[in-house]
């Protein structure tokens, strides 16, 4: 796979997207994991969520250029995707379907080059509905756009547009989305201060509704094993979170949220605990 050019439309924005949403949530979860030397993963995770518990099992084996990934849950949905890499030179191919559900069958490539990222995914279903994402340019600087559409009803489900603009501390992304009828504007700052840590700002607005939401958030790298962020908006929703790795690659999460505007009500906190052995 190239890793010179553009990241895919998924990826715009991304960075500071994880800053303000990644791992905050109010529920509570405790996963563990394990590997093998021949390429077998195990993945089991507890989550307790509004009084209601679920969980599910999985398992990943890899082999070159090839890897399988199956996951069961309590719901006794089970999950199977196949991936191949390079069959063509820079592509990706995904294959997946949730059983009982026979028309959840997808399949998905990735194109990635120097100067262009491509995704296409179809539903192998009688109506299928046909996903397609591409970006141009460099990893500076890249214009992309995707869209989906629907054959059952011979319509186009969504299309959004989005730029990119990296530098060297800092990056900036405008999405255009919901057919026209948002837009939002992410701007990252990384800091030397913050000891690798990093500033966003973010503006959304929708055009039917004349609703602008403001949010700032940080991250700050107290040490090599610990990192807290936090977030607030002009709503007056506040985010905060500590992350630490208690070992190698075991993690505990912990974070709260409130509403400042609204201090009668309860405070939600939530906790995870990542543990591999």
């Amino acid at each position: 796979m190239s890793g010179k050019g553009p990241a895919l439309f998924s990826d715009i924005g991304k960075r500071a997207l994880d800053i303000l949403t990644k791992d905050y949530n109010s529920d509570q979860r405790f996963t563990i994991t394990s590997s093998t030397n021949s390429g077998l993963d195990l993945k089991s995770t507890l989550v307790k969520s509004r009084g209601l518990s679920s969980g599910d099992v999985a398992a990943e084996f890899k082999l070159k250029n090839k890897a399988i990934h199956v996951k069961v849950d309590t719901e006794s949905s089970v999950l199977t995707t196949f991936t191949i890499s390079d069959v063509v030179h820079c592509t990706k191919t995904f294959a997946s379907i949730r059983l009982p559900d026979f028309n959840s069958g997808k399949i998905e490539v990735q194109y990635l080059h120097d100067h262009a990222a491509f995704t296409t995914a179809v539903g192998l279903n009688r109506s299928p509905v046909i996903d397609f994402s591409a970006t141009i340019g460099t990893p500076s600087i890249a214009f992309g756009a995707e869209t989906s559409y629907s054959t059952g009803v011979g319509k186009f489900a969504k299309y959004n547009a989005g730029f990119c603009l990296k530098l060297p501390s800092s990056n900036a992304s405008v999405i255009l989305a919901d057919k026209g009828d948002s837009m939002k504007v992410s701007y990252l700052r990384e800091l030397e201060s913050m000891n690798g840590g990093a500033v966003v700002g973010e503006i959304s607005r929708r055009f039917s509704t004349n609703e602008n939401t403001l949010t700032v958030g940080c991250s700050y790298v107290v040490d090599p094993q610990t990192v807290v962020k936090a977030k607030l908006n002009n709503h007056g929703n506040l985010g905060a979170l500590l992350e630490h790795e208690l070992t190698p690659k075991s993690f505990l999460t912990i974070s709260g949220a409130f509403e400042t505007k609204a201090l009668e009500k309860s405070p939600k906190f939530g906790f995870s605990l990542l543990l591999k052995p």
